[in-house]
């Protein structure tokens, strides 16, 4: 295999332990030209390893069944964001539900291939998770280097597969200096996804099944952090236009979160590269980078693909979250939502015509991200908490103007719960003292106390005090 630097443009042949230009220090990429066919350039069965005769070639084969993810038509999605059509490659159906398996799969047959007994990965999540399960099933070890920053789900993936980890360091950037000095000090297989060009390789499949599952978007956008996942996508759909079998290309769009935008903001200023490493703060922490070494990449897929690149908010990001899973059934973690909420942020100020065909990169589920379900079940217990506080003041609120009985309480308060559930109120809040029932008629009349017009005082001052 031949590797060319990125920045400085000089060719190496042999895999690198270091992961980068000895002459620069600049990112590698593997130069390869895939064979010139025509027609049906794909062969075996579904999954990844069916574009074989695509990659850089390895004897091995490591695999736990990769590749092959749906891509779901979400029209129900693209009548919301006034879209003809919006595609979601959907990438969490992969074996530890992450588009990293593809690379980890490429990465760990080579590492066979060498004769390697141990790997190292710096890793802000999914590659490391990824790489952990493919080394266990190839039987050598997986050395991870974590940052603080780093989603409990994926470290628990880690552990479950038996990684040896350490943790350096508040975010990746740290971390990869840390991988890059085990490789070399140790002799260990490289196997960092900015450091290692294979993963570009590997990654590009996703392009190469989209079209065959739908052909080529008009758009396709992807969540960036180091900026080597938005290239990847690219490169594969520029194989396929230069095999003849791709008519066309997409436009490349690239998304980072406000919070920590790095690549955004050098495209904005229309720096050659970043300037140092920005401020990161951002819930989706699969993409906190603040020093991207695949910068390179990300702004020649954007400049020659005639795409852009944009940040969301992190509350778009979770509105999003949520509005994929409530409207199309997937689960995706913050830096895959942002996709589509840059996709709505696009058609909403008329970037995006509404009748482009525009393809989202779910990249990773949002079960291995901690913060969504914490804020879900955060939601669901003060939901219900409310609610039951709510239907116990409406009939505080209600008896607080006369007297009244429990059928009377039912029709006011909408039919919307049994007869029975609201005399069962009604028994709790006697039961504290709050109303009292009394005979007329042959009825029960429910009278508010003392203690129950407290009650209503102290609501009235919790709400002030929450505004």
């Amino acid at each position: 295999m031949e590797f060319k630097c990125v920045r400085c443009g000089s060719v190496s042949k042999g895999f690198l332990p270091k992961g980068l230009c000895k002459n620069c220090g600049g990112v590698l990429e593997c130069v390869f030209e895939p064979p010139t066919v025509r027609g049906e350039a794909f062969s075996g069965a579904s999954g990844f390893w069916r574009y074989r005769r695509l990659l850089p070639q390895t004897g091995s084969t490591v695999t736990l069944g990769e590749g092959g993810t749906p891509l779901h038509k979400a029209d129900r999605l693209a009548e919301v964001l006034g879209a003809k059509t919006v595609l979601l490659k959907d990438e969490t159906r992969n074996p530890t539900h992450s588009y990293r398996d593809r690379a980890a799969a490429f990465v760990a047959s080579h590492a066979v291939d060498l004769g390697f007994d141990a790997a190292v990965c710096a890793t802000n999540g999914n590659m490391g998770a990824s790489l952990a399960a493919y080394a266990a099933k190839a039987g050598f070890i997986c050395h991870v280097v974590v940052p603080k920053a780093v989603d409990v789900g994926k470290l628990a993936q880690m552990l479950a597969y038996d990684a040896d980890i350490e943790e350096c360091g508040q975010t990746v950037d740290d971390s990869i200096q840390r991988a890059i000095a085990l490789a070399s000090e140790s002799g260990w297989y490289q196997a960092t996804a900015e450091l290692n060009p294979l993963v570009v390789e590997a990654q590009k499949t996703i392009a190469y099944e989209v079209y065959e599952q739908w052909g080529v978007p008009d758009c396709f956008v992807v969540p960036m952090g180091s900026g080597g996942t938005i290239y990847s996508v690219w490169k594969g759909f520029m194989e396929l236009h230069k095999l003849g079998v791709a008519a066309s290309l997409p436009k490349m769009v690239g998304v980072q979160p406000e919070g920590c935008a790095p690549i955004v903001s050098a495209l904005k200023h229309g720096s050659a590269e970043v300037e140092g490493r920005c401020v990161a703060s951002t819930r989706a922490l699969a993409v906190l980078v603040g020093e991207p070494l695949q910068f390179e990449l990300a702004r020649r897929a954007i400049a020659e693909s005639g795409g852009l690149a944009l940040t969301v908010s992190d509350e778009e990001i979770v509105a999003a979250e949520l509005q994929v899973a409530k409207l199309e059934g997937v689960f995706a973690e913050p830096a895959s939502a942002a996709t589509v909420a840059a996709l709505k942020k696009l058609r909403g100020e008329g970037a995006v015509s509404s009748d482009c065909s525009v393809a989202c990169l779910i990249t990773s589920s949002g079960l291995k991200a901690t913060d969504v379900l914490e804020a879900l079940t955060k939601k669901r217990k003060t939901v219900g908490l409310s609610l039951g506080m709510s239907t116990k003041e409406k009939i505080l609120r209600m008896l607080d103007r006369g007297d009244a009985y429990g059928y009377e309480l039912w029709k006011k308060l909408g039919r919307t719960m049994t007869r029975a559930a609201v005399y069962q109120h009604l028994n709790e809040l006697s039961s504290k003292g709050l109303v009292v029932s009394y005979g007329e008629g042959g009825k029960r009349l429910f009278k508010l106390t003392e203690q129950g017009r407290k009650a209503l005082a102290a609501f009235d001052e919790l709400k002030a005090l929450m505004h």
